[in-house]
This record gives structure tokens, C-alpha cells and sequence, in this order.
């Protein structure tokens, strides 16, 4: 029995023959170090392929847009079940070793120097860019009623204080991510 089979890769087609325009909808939740960078590069990468984006950025996700936080995010390596000291593959080790004093201050400080190595912005420098470059930004409104935070707290580009329901609305149609 001879059985033929397309080996062929399915690619899909990003073809925009309505002229609907592609959007990106991100929502931006963590507003440690290693996790405010995955949303703004993932908007860097898709405004550069012309899609619309949207960031939303809600709970702790508010430290990356807050002016008084957004240059000083931290980076440890405590709970992050991921995460082992570069070089190190000694699981767990790094757990006990982040608890120390200085500890935080040592991660963040080397990770810092990766991405600048990497010649990637720091965080409110990749705002700006993203800002000028036409990513849309957004504050959510139980987050900002929850922390107190008004508009003028925020970072310049963020277009408004909007609810989940707004968010959803003005994205409809967008693929989503969830950082």
C-alpha cells in the first residue's frame, strides 16, 4: 500500500487583501526586570512589521510605566524556578545564594549589563522608543484605582487610564499575548 503525504511546511498567510490591518494586543502584568523587557520587544518587533500595537499594563505590570519605578526594576533570582546564575548549571543553589544581602542588587546589576552588552535600551529609554514609533499604551483602571496612581504618575506615552472592557473594545480582532 503506497501512501502519499504532503511533507510540504504549512506557513500561514499574513496577507492583508481586506486592508484590516493586523493588531497585537499585549498585556504587560510583571513589573520585575526580566519581564518587562519580553512585552517591549515583542511591540519593538511587530510596530517594525507594521502591525498595531497595544500594551496594556495592569497589576505589577504598572512598575514598568510609573515614572518614580520604571528605571530602577529589580531582578532576582528567588522563585524564579527558571533561572541559574550564567555558567552555573547547579539547580536550586541560586535560590539560597538570592537571599543574601546584595543579592538583588548583584542580579540586576548583571543583568543590566547583559542586555546593555546587547546594545537593547533600558526601560525607559525603549518607552520613548516605542512611544515615537507608534506603539499604543494603556494604564489599566483597577490597577491605577488599587495603587493610587493618576495619569501624571504615568510615563508620557501611556494614551490613558482605561478599563479591561475599553481594552477590549479598542483591540477587537488583535491577537493576544498574556506576560
Amino acid at each position: 500500500m503506497t501512501a502519499t503525504t504532503d511533507t510540504a511546511p504549512v506557513v500561514p498567510s499574513f496577507d492583508d487583501a481586506e486592508g484590516s490591518g493586523r493588531k497585537l494586543a499585549i498585556i504587560c502584568s510583571k513589573g520585575n526586570l526580566d519581564m518587562a523587557y519580553p512585552g517591549l520587544i515583542l511591540a519593538n518587533a511587530a510596530v517594525g512589521e507594521g502591525v498595531e500595537t497595544h500594551l496594556f499594563f495592569t497589576f505589577w505590570g504598572f512598575d514598568v510605566i510609573t515614572r518614580k519605578t520604571m528605571g530602577d526594576l529589580k531582578f532576582s533570582f528567588v522563585g524564579n524556578t527558571a533561572m541559574h546564575p550564567p555558567g552555573h548549571s547547579a539547580m536550586g543553589i541560586h535560590h539560597m545564594l538570592g537571599a543574601l544581602p546584595g543579592a538583588t542588587a548583584a542580579a540586576t546589576s548583571m543583568l543590566k549589563k547583559q542586555i546593555a552588552e546587547l546594545d537593547v535600551p533600558d526601560v525607559p529609554e525603549f518607552l520613548e522608543i516605542l512611544s515615537a514609533s507608534g506603539v499604543h499604551m494603556w494604564a489599566c483602571r483597577m490597577s491605577a484605582d488599587m495603587n493610587h496612581v493618576t495619569e501624571e504618575d504615568l510615563f508620557e506615552g501611556v494614551e490613558g487610564i482605561i478599563s479591561a472592557s475599553d481594552f477590549i473594545e479598542i483591540t477587537e480582532g488583535a491577537q493576544l499575548l498574556f506576560i
